[in-house]
């Protein structure tokens, strides 16, 4: 695929509509605006990849909308060589906004297939640098916790208790928290080994964090 002058001139007023929808963080905005968002996408949905929407990507799973993406990395608060863990890689789009931010990124995806897709991407992008892990996200990694930050991309009914102890202190969890037809965005920091702090924002719509890992490849 390739990145032609047409699709930066399209990212740049997907960047401006981010910026009037409330966005201010240039260096987010300028991430969005490097990133070409159409290799995260299949040829059939390329054309519509600027717009401020969310598209099916295979395995019941689908890429958020850029406003979506820029605000959970807003309210990570991402400064450079931040450790961060992101609980559904998906399309690989989300974790490369994060690596462009400085973030050394490990990244947790429970579907094989997409799993095996997303990681060639990502790689032939250049984003080798990103770790992706075909694991259980309810789980974590603590092989490689504590984590300065960690981000869900899925919807959970709860908080996975795995995920709040692998965060380092002073660090933040952002992860949408609800039923099947609404959720709102939570952030959790943690203040000591025992207490944390819990900020709720906007509703958004996710797709439901799931338990286990599926090995399906067809």
């Amino acid at each position: 695929m390739v990145d032609e002058y047409r699709h930066k001139g399209l990212r740049k007023k997907l960047v401006a509509q981010l910026r009037r929808k409330g966005i201010s963080d240039e260096r987010i905005l300028t991430a969005i605006g490097k990133i070409p968002r159409h290799y995260f996408l299949d040829r059939a949905f390329a054309d519509w990849a600027y717009k401020d929407q969310a598209f099916p990507i295979g395995s019941d799973q689908t890429i958020s909308q850029p406003f979506t993406v820029a605000y959970q990395t807003h309210l990570l608060g991402i400064s450079p060589k931040d450790r961060v863990l992101e609980i559904g890689t998906g399309s690989g789009y989300q974790a490369a906004v994060l690596s462009e931010l400085g973030a050394k990124v490990y990244s947790i995806e429970r579907q094989a297939k997409l799993f095996e897709k997303t990681t060639s991407l990502l790689k032939s992008m250049g984003y080798g640098t990103i770790r992706t892990y075909l694991r259980d996200g309810m789980k974590g990694l603590p092989k490689f916790a504590p984590f300065d930050k960690i981000l869900v991309t899925a919807a959970a009914r709860e908080v996975p208790p795995a995920l709040l102890e692998q965060l380092q202190i002073g660090g933040c969890l952002v992860i949408p928290v609800g039923n099947d037809e609404v959720q709102i965005m939570v952030r959790i920091t943690r203040l000591d080994e025992e207490n944390y702090h819990t900020e709720k924002f906007d509703h958004f719509k996710f797709v439901p964090l799931l338990s286990g890992i599926n090995e399906a490849k067809n």
